[in-house]
């Protein structure tokens, strides 16, 4: 008989056992966090990566992770759809996405339409799996056991709002993600920009998952591109009525990286009404919106 404290060791297998077995009920989604931008939303059984980066790819170029990675590609053997921003690779990890690809056969690859040719050379994903992130307008999927899923990508702004083509298609997008009776927004990399709020205060959004870690001169000269910063997503989160906030990509490297507390302390001193969670990583969070469990 296995000890109370093994029983709590998060094993890579042990996580995807999680994710695969987890059931949340209508009005609820299940929210796993592993450092940076990348999370894994289940509704009652469909399974969403967004920008997973589970690999050490970076590493060959001394970009080292500040913690190592709590998945690796090869234990990712549950997915049914990967929702990718932009091109930057912490975000679109080619490593990651060659190993899902392979072992979720069934799996789809929705991107910024600039990134498809990366995701068939690269990672070597069939063009009729790859769905050009088009932003503006839901598409409907059908999921895992015909679980309704709604997806409109929404342009992001890191630090610009720039077009590859069209005024629909966007070299950076978020998602706005409708599943299991909850709506869903995950802002990939961006700061505010005109507009932005009006947008997703229009939406009536659940849960929103926010950048934090912000800009300023010297990470700019280093090539390193910005964010919100934890004042700017507060009152993002607040202004379009968010019910629960969820900050990111303030953890994963060193000279990129922000304080959750900060962000939290920032809602505390003026938006004490406004909901929260900082994720632990690895964490399996389960968000109940405000219908649920109502008769």
């Amino acid at each position: 008989m296995q000890s109370p404290q093994k029983d709590r060791v998060r094993t890579p297998e042990r996580l995807m056992e999680e994710i695969r077995g987890t059931r949340p009920p209508f009005g609820c989604v299940a929210v796993w966090f592993f450092g940076q931008e990348s999370v894994v939303v289940k509704g009652n059984e469909t399974v969403i990566h967004v920008d997973p980066f589970y690999s050490d790819y970076l590493e060959v170029r001394g970009v080292k992770r500040a913690y190592p990675a709590l998945l690796k590609p090869v234990n990712i053997t549950v997915a049914d759809l990967c929702l990718i921003t932009h091109e930057h690779e912490d975000h679109l990890d080619p490593w990651t996405l060659k190993v899902i690809a392979e072992q979720c056969p069934e799996a789809m690859f929705m991107a910024p339409k600039c990134c498809r040719a990366e995701l068939e050379s690269t990672c070597g994903i069939k063009p009729e799996r790859i769905i050009d992130a088009l932003t503006g307008e839901w598409m409907e999927f059908k999921g895992r056991g015909g679980e309704r899923i709604r997806i409109k990508p929404i342009p992001a702004a890191h630090e610009e709002v720039e077009t590859t083509g069209s005024d629909r298609s966007h070299r950076y997008v978020g998602y706005l993600l409708e599943m299991n009776g909850v709506k869903v927004y995950h802002a990939g990399d961006t700061v505010i920009y005109p507009g932005l709020p009006e947008l997703l205060a229009e939406e009536a959004i659940d849960l929103g998952m926010l950048p934090i870690n912000g800009r300023d001169y010297f990470r700019t000269s280093r090539g390193i591109v910005g964010n919100m910063n934890v004042r700017e997503a507060a009152e993002l989160g607040k202004m379009t009525r968010m019910d629960t906030v969820i900050p990111l990509h303030y953890d994963l490297f060193d000279g990129n990286s922000e304080k959750p507390g900060n962000f939290v302390q920032e809602l505390y001193e003026r938006y004490p009404e406004q909901k929260c969670h900082v994720m632990a990583r690895g964490e399996r969070f389960i968000y109940s919106c405000p219908r649920s469990f109502l008769s």
